[in-house]
Parts: C-alpha cells; sequence; structure tokens
C-alpha cells in the first residue's frame, strides 16, 4: 500500500460526495418545477456509485485480487446519474398553466416527485460523508508527518 494511498481513496470519496451534493441541491431546487424542456415536470435525480477498479488487475498473493500498484482498495467513482420515473404527485388545479386538458386526470397538475425532507437527509447524509473522507486525509498527514520525525 503506497503512502498516499489513503488520500487517494478519500479524495475520491469526497468527489463522489460534492457530485451527490450538487445533484441533492438541484432535485431542491427543482421540488415545484412542473414544466422542463423535455416535457413535464422535473424527474428527481440519483447518483450511482461504483468502486473505483483498475483496469488491469493483477494477483498480488493467493488470495487478493487488486491492482499493480493501489492495493486492493482505489477508492469510489459515479457510474451515471439517473432520472427517477415513478409519478410525482398530482395536484387539482384547473387554473395553473400545466394542467392536464383533457382525460380522467383533467384539471390535475403534476408535480415532480422530489421529497424535499428525504432530500434534506440525504443532503445530511452526503456532508457528513465528506467531513468524514476529510478527517481521514487530515489523519493521514499526521500520521505521515510523525513517521518523518520518528526517522529523523
Amino acid at each position: 500500500m503506497g503512502l498516499f494511498t489513503s488520500i487517494n481513496i478519500a479524495a475520491s470519496g469526497m468527489s463522489m460526495e460534492r457530485t451527490r451534493q450538487d445533484v441533492i441541491a438541484d432535485n431542491i431546487a427543482n421540488a415545484s418545477t412542473t414544466r422542463t424542456q423535455e416535457g413535464g415536470p422535473y424527474r428527481k435525480k440519483t447518483v450511482i456509485v461504483e468502486p473505483a477498479a483498475s483496469e488491469h488487475p493483477v494477483l498480488r498473493s493467493p488470495f487478493v485480487l487488486s491492482s499493480h500498484d493501489n492495493g486492493p482498495g482505489q477508492g469510489v467513482r459515479v457510474k451515471t446519474i439517473t432520472s427517477d420515473t415513478t409519478q410525482g404527485r398530482m395536484v387539482y388545479d384547473p387554473g395553473h398553466p400545466d394542467a392536464i386538458q383533457s382525460g380522467p386526470n383533467k384539471g390535475y397538475v403534476e408535480y415532480p416527485n422530489v421529497n424535499i425532507v428525504n432530500e434534506m437527509v440525504d443532503m445530511i447524509s452526503a456532508s457528513r460523508a465528506y467531513e468524514a473522507n476529510a478527517s481521514v486525509i487530515q489523519g493521514s498527514k499526521e500520521m505521515f508527518s510523525a513517521a518523518l520525525q520518528i526517522g529523523s
């Protein structure tokens, strides 16, 4: 395991959590948007995460499959950002410009499928995870500094 592996892993987590916070902020900002460029109401976005893996794994020992330089763990990365296709809440408001004009839902307006309370909980979770990764980086720096003082 290299000297800076722990910092690189924590940095990848911080980058992913920053992206997650951006997506959550976008969801909160569009919680009342009933018309988008794609047509229809805004759809909640979700970040899909995957482990960051080397394209060329090698067998380091008989039991551990790892990359040739970073060991078994390499952090995380954003795989994709997806839109939630579930239907949003329907509110009866026949005077709204985006109200449905015909059919069984006439007069109803479909609002985004964003739940503000859930988004705020996710935002707090992402913020705490970001802080935890920052603490890992700080701890690694302190450990490296102590190791240098021992060696001198």
